[in-house]
């Protein structure tokens, strides 16, 4: 692992970014090294984890690099003498590393708002103070960025929310959710991919397919993208 990776494609970084603050550098297990960005959960921070992915992927002694939301596991081939030492050298990574912007594709998602499947649409209407019409126009008028696709085949964690409708993960989650429910957890939406145990939040439902195991690119989302939600029905 180099002490000073280039990120592949990224334009020259302004001087002020040598300076930011540190990433936090955990160990996970023997083997493998969680680097959190920090400040807040923007796409500014997404493009220097994507910056430092693309960076270490030469390296020799890295079995594995699993970009998540602005944060990057980095699972070595064997475990270390010096962890201490690894942890340095991703700091010195992370503090080299430039914005890399990853135009992606457009991804449309006809959305049923409302209905039997927007189970928690009167709690975030409570939680917001807003009316359900409301909610609904701020979810469908924002623009998402496909931060990662992680946690679930295909599913795709979205930035973009309108902060008025924030709402936190349930703190008992919902045992039996529907794949395909359009969803809000904290400050960032998402479509479910399966059914089962779920703690965000659903206010629609969408049919679109997420992932098929049979596809030359199995999932539909890819970081970088960009995600609008339209409203093909409502029913309030």
């Amino acid at each position: 692992m180099n002490s000073s990776p280039q990120p592949l494609g990224a334009s020259p970084a302004p001087a002020l970014l040598l300076t930011h603050l540190p990433a936090k550098v955990s160990m996970i297990g023997s083997r493998a090294f969680l680097i959190d960005a920090p400040g807040d959960f923007d796409l500014a921070a997404q493009r220097r984890i994507w910056a430092l992915s693309d960076a270490l992927q030469h390296e020799d002694d890295i079995e594995e690099l699993v970009p998540g939301m602005t944060n990057l596991l980095v699972v070595l081939k064997q475990t270390p003498a010096a962890p201490d030492r690894i942890i340095e050298r991703l700091h010195d990574a992370w503090s080299l590393a430039r914005e890399l912007d990853r135009p992606g594709r457009l991804i449309e998602i006809p959305t049923c708002y409302g209905g039997e499947y927007a189970i928690d649409l009167p709690a975030i209407c409570d939680f917001s103070g807003l009316p359900a019409a409301e909610v609904i126009r701020r979810h469908h008028q924002a623009t998402y960025t496909v931060f990662a696709v992680a946690s679930a085949p295909g599913f795709g964690y979205l930035a973009g929310l309108d902060p008025a409708i924030y709402m936190p993960r349930k703190k008992v989650p919902s045992l039996n959710m529907r794949k395909g429910m359009v969803t809000i957890g904290g400050m960032q939406s998402g479509l479910s991919v399966l059914d089962g145990p779920n703690g965000w939040n659903a206010l629609g439902s969408a049919e679109l397919p997420m992932f098929d195991p049979y596809a030359s690119v199995p999932a539909t989302l890819a970081p970088g993208d960009t995600v609008r939600f339209l409203p093909e029905r409502i029913e309030l």
